[in-house]
């Protein structure tokens, strides 16, 4: 991700190192934000059918009715279940983030590369914009992690963030139906077939590649600016963490209908010959908005961006620390 064509070209195997590393700080510290995420866009309410969901009253009636935001609903995690429950599904997110994050980085770098040439067959001008090779990589990348490595995982972090049990009481836990990510992806497959691993693939792929897309392209913008007007190519991990958390926001402030209607799709258990609640986007879409407001579509964006700002923040410092000090063994 090196914005200067001086600096060496990092391998797939230092991108694998980096974007692991990466995964791992940034899962580690900001997990409990996704289950309180995930809780909130789960939790169902209804607004009078008699009422408009566009009416400004059916909002406050609703607004009074369910005022549990982030704090509330992680106290109350905290409160019936343990303080460790915020960290379920915690085993799927570590399963799937080095690979994810190798996926990302090194299919980036790879799109980026291959992108100009292509390009070039339609239009010359298009080969030379890094603004639109840069999206565009960003945008391939993510729907090649969401495709190989997000949805299975994230089928089986919310089955497991999903449970109402308690992570205090000992035989509660070995009562629970999924235990670890091996187990839970075991029994989604032997209850509901091994395509229900992939249910919810095409909003995550929507919502994986406009995340990765204006992620890359914010934060390679926001970095060029800042060794222009600093004067320098080298940028401290402070400015690295600030850059990549700005860059973060703007994706799922977007696409956050995506990410709960994604939840709902692969939070739902399949049963034969029964149609799902949940069964394509645009239906899911309609559901929620007519039943729950249209508000309803935006549940959990706080804390999915009090998750992804500073795990983007995270993420990238990290990648580029991990990047420099692998480029400066190399050349010792």
């Amino acid at each position: 991700m090196a914005s200067s064509n001086k600096k060496p070209k990092k391998n797939a195997l230092e991108n694998l190192i980096a974007g692991g590393c990466a995964g791992l700080v940034e899962s580690s510290i900001c997990h409990p934000l996704d289950t309180i995420k995930t809780r909130m866009q789960l939790r169902r309410s209804t607004i009078s059918a008699k009422s408009s969901f566009l009416e400004p009253d059916a909002y406050k009636k609703h607004a009074r009715k369910n005022p549990m935001g982030p704090l509330d609903t992680a106290k109350r995690i905290i409160e019936k279940e343990g303080f460790l429950s915020l960290y379920k599904g915690l085993t799927a997110v570590y399963s799937g983030i080095i690979p994810k994050m190798a996926l990302r980085f090194v299919s980036f770098e790879y799109y980026k590369e291959i992108l100009p040439p292509a390009f070039a067959y339609v239009n010359e001008a298009a080969s030379q914009n890094t603004g639109l090779v840069t999206f565009t990589a960003g945008l391939m990348s993510g729907l090649t992690e969401a495709i190989l490595v997000v949805t299975p995982a994230e089928v089986c972090k919310i089955r497991m963030q999903s449970q109402y049990h308690s992570m205090v009481d000992a035989e509660v836990r070995k009562k629970r139906k999924y235990g670890n990510v091996v187990q839970t992806a075991v029994t989604i497959v032997k209850e509901e077939g091994p395509t229900a691993l992939y249910k919810g693939i095409v909003p995550t792929m929507l919502r994986q590649g406009c995340n990765q897309a204006v992620n890359f392209t914010m934060y390679q913008f926001f970095k060029t600016k800042w060794q222009e007007l600093s004067n320098k190519q080298e940028l401290a991990p402070w400015q690295h963490m600030l850059i990549g958390g700005i860059s973060g926001g703007f994706g799922p402030t977007v696409n956050n209908p995506l990410d709960v209607v994604k939840t709902r799709m692969q939070r739902q258990v399949l049963i034969p010959g029964q149609r799902p609640p949940y069964s394509s986007i645009t239906q899911a879409c309609s559901r929620i908005a007519r039943e729950e407001g249209i508000a309803a579509l935006w549940k959990g964006l706080t804390p999915r961006l009090m998750r992804i700002m500073p795990g983007q923040a995270i993420t990238f410092m990290t990648y580029e620390f991990v990047s420099k000090q692998i480029q400066q063994l190399k050349s010792s």
